[in-house]
């Protein structure tokens, strides 16, 4: 009997081994996917439209925060794809917009344009570009230096979301404007692999690209109902929408319309994640006992949301098509492995988007950005003298210009207090705060918090503007768009499914700098040098 008990008692102890063993496996492949302005509550907002296999699985099975979310204001693509790749706060990692004024010179300088570079294969209207502004070392680059076998992939439309994402290392592509061709640059390798050459002359992204785009279920499905491009939408007989086709999707004036409806129709979604499949294939990720890291930013759903709005059926038909494409992806990348254990997916997003500003009772909630500079600069004027005082607004920025004001013998510092105290009078705008003081104060809590956290000195304007709830910089064909403190952009859904780790939803509050450091802990490495997160405690 006894004999009996002690071998139950071994069995118990050998399951909880191997069950503790997969836990604290190093995975083999670890797949980070970015659905850029996912809203929080989007996956559950649309969830009972959703397949089993996609959105859903990685719900059910993997650790489910739906409480996290980024403590800066500067909600915006590159520099919440910097939080995420760095584990560092804006005002850590120094990405605070897609570009900034330099102070000495008064020139603009972008995140990643870099005249020393080329885009491989396509070096004539495509771009030149280099991650050499990125500061701060990202979760591929740290893997890469620890482990410089490790292959590390990063896949985005667009140039800015696959750089900011990838850092300096390993392969990174990208879609070039004229035929959505994968290009990289020159930063990071000579030539491109053999295998995407004939890919891109088989014109496989065009393949699914559609003519016309119509809803996927029956219209009756849908939770949205604001449409604002769609033909039938008045037809009795089946209540059926077809989207408008390519001529009329294709951004105003614009030469470059297939990339257009890569960008603002579900065959962005598509073709990156049919990409990814090949990369993963082509480069054996996953294979062997090292780990691999596979980046994939789709920009889509943000393109979409913006041209559209969140509350259009276009967004959330998107939605149900990317969720079909995520389910073969899933199963995909899980053929891929030995075991399940071995791959780890995160789903996450870079930010959340705003309301529609033309929903009924917005139609003005507009900031214009062009009127702003010149009243401010009147002012200015009216007081110091004429001269171009204001350099130019930036993602919620004055940047004001420094050598003007020595010149005339003033202070900096008074006079970005000045200007701060100013524009609070301008329409739309409810906090405003200079340089100055982010640079001299400590703000512990509420916006004021959420607006240093955000502060790079080097490259942040010398006024920070916060615009009140609903309120959008006003542009062309933009009806919603992040860059607030509000929880519409601060709160992201955040996912990690596989490796061994239990499902359960999680009701706890986290940082999205914690995720860098948690997926460091899962590789058994050590996180990004500049990682301010903490890992987050996974069951």
């Amino acid at each position: 009997m006894k004999t009996l008990r002690y071998i139950f008692v071994i069995i118990i102890l050998l399951a909880v081994y191997a069950s503790a063993s997969h836990l604290n496996a190093q995975p083999r492949l670890v797949v980070n996917i970015v659905v850029s302005s996912l809203r929080a509550d989007d996956l559950n907002r649309y969830g009972e439209n959703f397949s089993e296999g996609g959105f859903r699985r990685l719900m059910q099975g993997g650790a489910y925060f739906d409480e996290a979310s980024y403590d800066y204001m500067q909600t915006t693509t590159p520099v919440s794809l910097a939080t995420l790749s760095t584990g560092a706060m804006p005002s850590t990692h120094g990405v605070v917009a897609n570009r900034w004024f330099d102070y000495v010179t008064n020139k603009l300088i972008p995140l990643i344009e870099d005249k020393r570079e080329q885009s491989l294969n396509f070096s004539s209207g495509s771009g030149q570009y280099s991650p050499r502004q990125l500061t701060a070392q990202t979760l591929s680059d740290a893997l890469r230096e620890q482990h410089p076998e490790s292959r590390v992939t990063t896949i985005a439309i667009e140039p800015l979301s696959a750089i900011v994402m990838a850092g300096r290392t390993g392969e990174v592509y990208w879609m070039e404007r004229n035929k959505t061709y994968w290009t990289t640059s020159t930063f990071y390798t000579d030539k491109l692999p053999e295998w995407i050459t004939p890919y891109n002359e088989a014109d496989i992204n065009q393949a699914y690209s559609v003519k016309r785009w119509s809803t996927m279920l029956p219209y009756d499905s849908y939770r949205n109902s604001q449409v604002s491009r769609v033909e039938g939408l008045h037809s009795k007989k089946n209540k059926r929408i077809d989207f408008v086709g390519e001529a009329t999707i294709s951004k105003k004036n614009s030469d470059n319309t297939a990339y257009d409806m890569m960008t603002l129709s579900p065959a962005g979604n598509s073709a990156v994640l049919a990409f990814a499949k090949q990369v993963i294939g082509k480069n054996e990720m996953g294979k062997d006992e090292v780990t691999d890291i596979l980046n994939i930013v789709l920009d889509t759903p943000r393109e979409v949301s913006s041209h559209f709005g969140p509350e259009s059926v276009e967004y959330e038909d998107m939605l149900y098509r990317l969720d079909l494409d995520l389910a073969d992806f899933i199963t995909f990348s899980l053929a891929q492995v030995t075991s399940p254990d071995q791959l780890v997916i995160t789903l996450t997003s870079d930010h959340g988007t705003s309301p529609s500003f033309d929903s009924p009772g917005k139609e003005q909630e507009r900031f214009n950005t062009m009127q702003a500079e010149v009243i401010t600069n009147a002012f200015i004027g009216a007081k110091y003298g004429n001269g171009q005082w204001i350099l130019g607004y930036i993602d919620r920025a004055l940047y004001l210009n420094h050598n003007l004001i020595y010149e005339k013998g003033l202070s900096i510092a008074d006079m970005q207090h000045e200007v701060a105290t100013f524009v609070m009078q301008l329409r739309g705008v409810s906090h405003a705060t200079s340089a100055e003081a982010m640079r001299s104060s400590y703000f512990g809590s509420g916006y004021g918090r959420k607006m240093q956290n955000g502060f790079y000195p080097r490259r942040s304007g010398d006024v920070i503007l916060n615009l009140m709830p609903g309120w959008i910089e006003e542009r062309e064909g933009v009806r919603s768009s992040s860059g607030s403190m509000y929880r519409y952009d601060t709160q992201v859904p955040l996912i990690i499914y596989g490796g061994g780790i239990t499902a359960k939803q999680y009701d706890t509050k986290i940082d999205m700098t914690s995720l860098a450091t948690t997926l460091a802990n899962i590789m058994k490495i050590n996180p990004p040098s500049a990682a301010e997160g903490e890992a987050l405690k996974l069951q």
